[in-house]
């Protein structure tokens, strides 16, 4: 959470205020709402009047501790709409919470809280979402547990593969459950990742577990059906074992894990065994 001094207008004697919220999914999708009862302009961000939002009691202090707070709101159809809740649109999405003077919101605004979208909850037409604190990141362990597989993920900074070659336009032709049928097939996609580029479901990602031919078999049924084909972008996927980053990837000397390393097994052995 963020604490500033407050400037002269929020010590008058008849405060011009409104809240704003300041919402960034993770697909760049910027959403702007106030509490006041028109839309006002501010840092060139249009912010909607959204007279259902309200914050829950905010605690600042100078500790380190972990803080949060609960943002409870309606759902519309125009801005955060139950489709886009219950498909995770919105999960770890980036929030800036502040006040401005209504009466002049070209004035700075007093930042009150910063942080991302923890656990949302769907409530009927209403919501109520958990704002995790820029403290948060603290709770993280400081060094990581060994593992025989690999704790990188696929291209990024610890492992250093470039994705460019990995990745792949396709075109989803069929969806039946958990299975997409692609236009044509693409090598590598077990433990891969599908971006779906337009449709219903533009801008989420389904993770996928194995590849039969032109079929992958995704973790989860996309959250909207399809009725004609649409674009995905394909991201190759790898099984985390030694012996797939040194023979697929030629990456070995990244690879982080402890594959040698004897695991409690060893502790249970019988002498001989």
């Amino acid at each position: 959470m963020v604490m500033m001094e407050a400037p002269g207008w929020l010590r008058e004697e008849l405060v011009t205020l409104a809240w704003c919220w300041r919402l960034a999914r993770r697909d760049g999708v910027v959403v702007g709402l106030t509490s006041h009862d028109r839309d006002l302009m501010v840092g060139g961000i249009l912010y909607r009047t959204a007279p259902g939002m309200k914050p829950s009691a905010l605690e600042t202090s100078d500790s380190l501790d972990v803080a949060t707070m609960d943002l409870e709101g309606a759902v519309t159809s125009d801005a955060i709409a139950a489709r886009d809740l219950d498909a995770g649109r919105w999960d770890g999405a980036e929030l800036e919470l502040f006040v401005t003077d209504w009466s002049a919101p070209d004035v700075a605004p007093v930042t009150v809280a910063l942080g991302s979208l923890g656990a949302i909850e769907r409530r009927g037409p209403a919501f109520a979402a958990e704002l995790q604190g820029v403290m948060r990141a603290l709770d993280r362990p400081v060094c990581p547990a060994t593992s025989p597989s690999c704790r990188a993920m696929l291209g990024d900074r610890a492992c250093r593969v470039d994705l460019a070659p990995l990745t792949h336009a396709r075109r989803i032709v069929a969806v039946d459950g958990r299975r997409a049928t692609l236009d044509a097939a693409a090598p590598g996609m077990a433990f891969g990742e599908l971006l779906w580029m337009e449709g219903a479901n533009c801008g989420l990602a389904s993770p996928v577990i194995a590849m039969e031919a032109a079929v992958l078999h995704l973790a989860e049924a996309p959250p909207f059906a399809i009725a004609k084909p649409v674009r995905v972008r394909l991201m190759e996927g790898c099984d985390k074992q030694l012996a797939t980053c040194r023979d697929r990837f030629a990456n070995a000397v990244n690879f982080r894990g402890e594959a040698h390393l004897p695991g409690n097994d060893l502790l249970t052995r019988y002498p001989g065994g």
